[in-house]
């Protein structure tokens, strides 16, 4: 069911319907469990299509009740190997080279975001950090919730249970209207912003990939820049826009779910980039993977000289993690050897500057303007550059590096001048209309003129998607 579409919009209209009419604590956790069945069975045409994806979700509540006993710690480590390797087979990883794979099509949407809910319990369960059980509803409604289920936000089992311990939520005028202009906030990015740069994105890509097009270095090598910026922009407002709608449809059905994106490209660093995009699953890897692992590596190398250097290793492995999550094809390596190396490189860098600077000397230096938009260029210019990953599969990518050659080069080092030039006028334009902005937050604050403002908005989605003919799916799916 894609979130763009008519269905989409009537299912969660009827839900908000029936889940506002009872204020039954029980009645809702029903209707959202019927409601996440009917949204997961809407991706499959075949029953058979659905059974990889229920054994999944069966065996992952068994090892998830299993870990909450404190099982041995051999026990431990052999389920989430266990898991994993389940996960790989049903994700179809390239490593497996064909084996353990199953012969016909199945369910393999929300398979990664259940991943990450179902370790979350079973680490947090083994360590005794979450409650004892939990209960088939809960768990196929945590698991399986709409709202999360195609690309998040990864909520911790944590708070879903506070959530719905809560007492029952009941809507206002001024909760409702908040839920609706997120909602079509939402809309306006996918359909329009997204829509708007996945078009010209489609337009430049056909030039880079067009046999025998001919283009000169220099022209191939701007093409290439302006199709990486244009993809950037679609993923950012694909997918910040599909988490402003859940959020949105979350606040009427008494969920908060978390936020997932805080202005990423106001970041000065490639690691305070990954603080500000997809928050939840950085903060996942952080606790999971980072923190761990650096506590292993602290154990092993007990010198104070290395231990700066050691997190240097545990941002590499982490970020490398974190990029073969992302496909199970070849050029996911390169994406996640490329995000391993911008954060190795950026955590190197704060360690060499701050030795050499001292910690206020290197903070001085951080609010420098132009180093400060210098690094915010150089950090969009690698992420954009890096997302090629993302869209062109491996022997297209080896094609477009050799055609480039120390080009590529160029392009970095153009993007990164181009994008802090933009950065620079931008911030300066909006110091410029902040009263001006003021002031019209003032006079829309009444009914009217606020309602007026969704009007508008909704205006421009339609004509906008009138042009298009349709919205751009939600691109994070793929993953």
């Amino acid at each position: 069911m894609n979130f763009t579409s008519a269905n989409f919009l009537f299912f969660a209209l009827g839900l908000t319907v029936l889940h506002n009419l009872n204020r039954s604590t029980q009645f809702r956790r029903w209707l959202m469990l019927v409601a996440n069945m009917v949204f997961v069975a809407s991706f499959v045409s075949e029953p058979m299509q659905i059974a990889p994806f229920a054994a999944f979700l069966v065996l992952s509540y068994v090892a998830t009740m299993a870990m909450c006993w404190g099982p041995p710690r051999l026990v431990f480590g052999f389920a989430i190997a266990g898991l994993l390797f389940v996960f790989a087979v049903l994700k179809r990883y390239a490593f497996l080279d064909g084996h353990f794979l199953l012969p016909f099509p199945y369910l393999e949407v929300g398979l990664s975001y259940i991943l990450f809910r179902v370790l979350q319990m079973m680490i947090d369960g083994y360590s005794g950090d979450i409650q004892r059980s939990m209960s088939p509803l809960a768990f196929l409604n945590y698991t399986c919730n709409f709202l999360c289920f195609v690309s998040g936000p990864i909520q911790r089992s944590n708070d879903f249970l506070a959530s719905s311990a809560d007492p029952v939520r009941e809507l206002d005028s001024e909760r409702v209207f908040a839920a609706f202009s997120r909602i079509i906030s939402g809309y306006v990015k996918v359909a329009v912003f997204s829509a708007i740069a996945q078009f010209i994105f489609s337009h430049l890509t056909e030039l880079l990939l067009t046999p025998g097009a001919g283009l000169p270095i220099l022209k191939f090598s701007a093409v290439y820049a302006f199709a990486a910026v244009a993809y950037t922009m679609y993923l950012y407002y694909n997918f910040s826009g599909y988490m402003d709608i859940v959020i949105g449809i979350g606040w009427l059905l008494g969920q908060n779910l978390p936020e997932n994106f805080n202005k990423p490209f106001s970041a000065g660093s490639f690691l305070e980039f990954w603080s500000r995009w997809h928050m939840t699953l950085s903060d996942w890897f952080k606790t999971y993977v980072f923190n761990p692992l650096l506590k292993v590596l602290a154990s092993r190398f007990t010198s104070p000289r290395t231990d700066a250097y050691l997190g240097v290793l545990a941002f590499f492995i982490t970020f490398l993690i974190m990029g073969l999550w992302h496909g199970a094809s070849s050029v996911f390596i390169v994406y996640g050897l490329l995000m391993g190396a911008g954060a190795s490189a950026n955590k190197l860098w704060q360690v060499v500057v701050t030795r050499q600077l001292g910690r206020k000397g290197y903070q001085v230096l951080a609010r420098n303007t132009a180093f400060l938009y210098l690094s915010r260029g150089l950090t969009f210019a690698y992420f954009a550059l890096a997302l090629t990953c993302l869209w062109l599969d491996m022997q297209q990518l080896v094609g477009l590096v050799r055609q480039l050659g120390f080009g590529i080069i160029t392009c970095y080092l153009g993007l990164t001048a181009t994008a802090a030039m933009a950065f620079l006028i931008w911030d300066t334009l909006t110091a410029q209309m902040t009263p001006l902005r003021l002031r019209a937050i003032s006079l829309s604050s009444g009914v009217v003129a606020r309602n007026l403002a969704l009007s508008f908005e909704i205006l421009l989605i339609v004509t906008v998607a009138s042009f298009f003919h349709k919205a751009p799916e939600f691109v994070y799916r793929a993953f």
